[in-house]
């Protein structure tokens, strides 16, 4: 068998088609980051910093495009339970409650994310702030799992409609990327007495507008960009976004159930430092 020939078949293809390799790569750690509290928005900044991933106008219009998998995911999973909401939010008091506190923690991120994103996105969109913000986000993770903390609430549609308030004002501190949207929102939860697992599922319900305002606002803003976008790079893309992002959101909550967050802080302290030894060191 002639290794080489094999070797060299398989980087011309890889050459070849080197943009569909790249939106699976970014489609994979989209999928897998956007739910749990390591940030995706940090990982894909990092790999366009060191892979040269983010010059051209592919990593411009597919990063943005790259978020539709893993929304639809989360869609998909709790369409039924969205539904059961619509049908019952003007008829049940406890629904409209639920939808309210939803939306009063969406407003300080749309209302923060209008005012200051392009200025957060110009001053702080940068690798040394990304690898400084998982080591400090780690050790976040690390300090709320070792709190005694004495949950009041055990499912996130109990919530006080000033405590969905102050979770949304806690996702606002992850507008500096590396921070997580996920990670903010779980955080501020359990410090206002939520379970880890009325936590993470709020972050959940959460996201669903969050992102999908997100989205819509960034497609917009790009939309010149995203008219000359790859078609098949994006399919591909968000294809693997989906199958992730589906993943995560099925088996998250369980996890949580039984094991702390240690795992996703010791996984961002050490790509955090990763990050800093490679920028300063190397």
């Amino acid at each position: 068998m002639n290794f080489d020939a094999i070797k060299a078949t398989v980087l011309g293809l890889i050459s070849t088609h080197i943009d569909l390799v790249k939106a699976a790569i970014l489609g994979v750690v989209e999928g897998l980051t956007e739910f749990l509290p390591v940030s995706s928005t940090g990982h894909l900044l990092l790999m366009e910093h060191f892979l040269g991933w983010g010059d051209d106008s592919f990593g411009k219009s597919f990063a943005i495009l790259i978020q539709l998998g893993a929304i639809l995911a989360l869609l998909t999973i709790y369409f039924g339970r969205i539904l059961a909401l619509a049908t019952s939010m003007f008829t049940q008091w406890a629904a409209t409650r639920f939808v309210i506190g939803v939306l009063l923690a969406f407003l300080p991120a749309a209302v923060i994310g209008a005012l200051f994103g392009s200025l957060v996105k110009a001053r702080l969109f940068d690798v040394r702030v990304v690898c400084i913000m998982f080591i400090v986000g780690g050790f976040v993770l690390l300090w709320v799992d070792r709190m005694n903390l004495k949950p009041r609430y055990l499912e996130s549609t109990a919530f006080t409609l000033p405590m969905y308030f102050a979770i949304g004002v806690a996702q606002c501190v992850a507008m500096i990327p590396g921070v997580s949207r996920s990670g903010a929102t779980i955080v501020g939860a359990m410090l206002f007495g939520a379970d880890r697992r009325s936590a993470a599922e709020f972050s959940f319900w959460l996201a669903m507008p969050t992102m999908v305002g997100a989205f819509a606002y960034e497609a917009y803003k790009s939309r010149a960009d995203l008219a000359h976008a790859d078609i098949t790079a994006i399919a591909v893309g968000f294809v693997f976004s989906f199958i992730f992002g589906w993943i995560v959101v099925k088996t998250f909550l369980r996890y949580v159930q039984r094991h702390s967050f240690a795992l996703f802080a010791w996984w961002r302290i050490v790509v955090g430092s990763a990050g800093i030894y490679a920028l300063y060191i190397l």
